[in-house]
């Protein structure tokens, strides 16, 4: 299909008509100004089309500034389904069930982290195990396997590893109700058993910032943000665990499709109905993975926090290292949406999206349910992250949601490709930047000429409405997987 048959809205989007491809049941919309039009590449834009022939999707298949193609559905994908008449399809989700993003602020100043910063790069590169397979702190058995799918980041409070505190600035309190251990494949928990607590590998991290730029004084107040304050972003999902549980439905969903007759314009997006069987056991599944991604996040925060009070000799209080947020990112969640001024109940995928929920809106924790919700997106290791609030305009057009990242430019083996006989960890050095990896190979598929620039992609949302500017975070150390 040619780029040639979309159509620009405004500023800031594209329609891909619903005579782009034959079978489509609603348009698709594009999040894009002129600068990110030229880096849209075809398949992306023909899984943006895909999805739109989907049974039961309402009003639109959405996909954000940093799309770029993925399993099925395009990464910063968003589409919604009637959950009487829709799917719900693990392609819409992803692998990496809730990867996701917290971020936690700081007393501590950029100058007085700056002076001990390869010090604590290095300590919690050595604290949190990081890269392909790695194993970590915790070892568990089967009955706290369990406990985690079902308590999420509350499981990890309960065993010491962080406050309650903590658990009301998380998305859905840190858990979703609905998880069945039951339905696990053997190999899924094996996999779990060693994996909590882990960074992992890829584009996941953990990155020491500062603030510095402010563009909402009185949100960012709200938040804890300062500027040249120290934060800390952490990125990553439900490891091994959920990339099993992902693996296992796609099997059981394709013969689900063939079932129940649905057509397929791309076998990768192999769907049920959401009132099977089928539907309700991936559904259990999906939760059991994200509440297992929520406990990881957490138990990775709480060590970060352990870190810090050693390298600085702070105690908790003068360290003021208190979570802001923690949003997930492939996830797919029932939720009320109105519709023609109807309120409907939908299922919502958001496969490299984020919620972006406006102010007053009962889902928030109190603190934060005058403001907005906090949305997090992260950029390259080189670069920049942005702090953002949920709009009403979100909720209006895009069933709450916004972008999750920069959004791959190239793959990872293009990435690899290009940075050969380049010591990437120099080059960032250079810039000031002090990064650990557990391998060469990620930090070249990490390097920032792979992704767009986060700033454009940020622009595109703020400007949209979907989301609004409060912050700029700098990266002065990063623990890569």
């Amino acid at each position: 299909m040619s780029i040639d048959k979309l159509r620009r809205i405004d500023e800031t989007r594209m329609e891909v008509p619903v005579d782009y491809k034959q079978g489509m049941r609603v348009p698709g919309i594009i999040y894009v100004d002129s600068i990110l039009e030229q880096e849209l590449d075809a398949r992306s834009i023909d899984q943006v089309a895909n999805v739109a022939t989907l049974p039961g999707i309402i009003k639109q298949s959405a996909a954000m500034p940093d799309i770029h193609a993925g399993y099925g559905f395009p990464i910063g994908g968003v589409a919604a389904f009637d959950i009487k008449e829709g799917i719900i399809s693990p392609g819409g989700v992803g692998y990496d069930i809730n990867c996701g993003v917290r971020l936690l602020r700081s007393n501590l100043r950029r100058d007085e982290v700056l002076l001990r910063i390869k010090e604590i790069v290095d300590l919690l590169y050595n604290e949190i195990p990081s890269g392909v397979g790695s194993k970590g702190r915790i070892r568990l058995g089967p009955d706290d396997e369990k406990k985690i799918m079902i308590k999420g980041a509350q499981w990890a409070v309960e065993n010491g590893l962080g406050s309650a505190s903590d658990i009301e600035k998380i998305e859905s309190g840190g858990r979703i109700e609905g998880a069945d251990p039951s339905i696990i494949s053997k190999k899924a928990y094996e996999r779990g058993r060693a994996q909590q607590g882990t960074l992992g590998s890829g584009n996941h991290f953990l990155e020491i910032q500062y603030v510095d730029e402010i563009y909402d004084e009185k949100a960012a107040n709200t938040l804890g943000l300062i500027m040249d304050h120290v934060t800390v972003m952490i990125h990553t999902g439900s490891r091994g665990f959920g990339h099993q549980v992902c693996t296992d439905f796609l099997e059981v969903m394709e013969r689900a499709a063939d079932k129940y007759k649905i057509p397929l314009y791309d076998r990768e997006l192999a769907c049920a109905p959401f009132s099977s069987q089928e539907a309700q056991d991936y559904l259990s599944a999906m939760r059991a993975a994200a509440n297992y991604a929520w406990a990881n996040r957490q138990c990775i925060m709480h060590w970060t926090r352990e870190a810090f009070m050693k390298v600085f000799r702070a105690t908790p209080r003068s360290l003021g290292m208190s979570l802001i947020y923690d949003v997930a990112h492939n996830i797919a969640k029932v939720e009320d949406h109105v519709v023609d001024g109807k309120k409907r109940k939908l299922i919502v995928h958001r496969k490299g999206a984020t919620r972006a929920f406006p102010p007053g809106h009962p889902e928030l924790p109190g603190i934060y349910r005058h403001l907005g919700q906090p949305v997090l997106i992260p950029g390259d290791m080189g670069r920049a992250s942005f702090v953002l609030l949920g709009t009403e305009t979100a909720m209006m057009e895009t069933f709450g949601s916004t972008c999750h990242g920069a959004g791959r430019l190239m793959s990872r083996h293009q990435a690899i490709k290009r940075a050969k006989g380049r010591a990437i960890w120099r080059e960032m050095e250079d810039k000031g930047i002090i990064v650990r990896s557990a391998g060469r190979g990620t930090l070249a598929e990490e390097m920032s000429e792979a992704y767009k620039d986060v700033s454009n992609v940020v622009d595109v949302v703020h400007k949209a409405g979907i989301s609004k500017k409060v912050a700029r975070l700098r990266p002065l150390g990063v623990v890569k997987g």
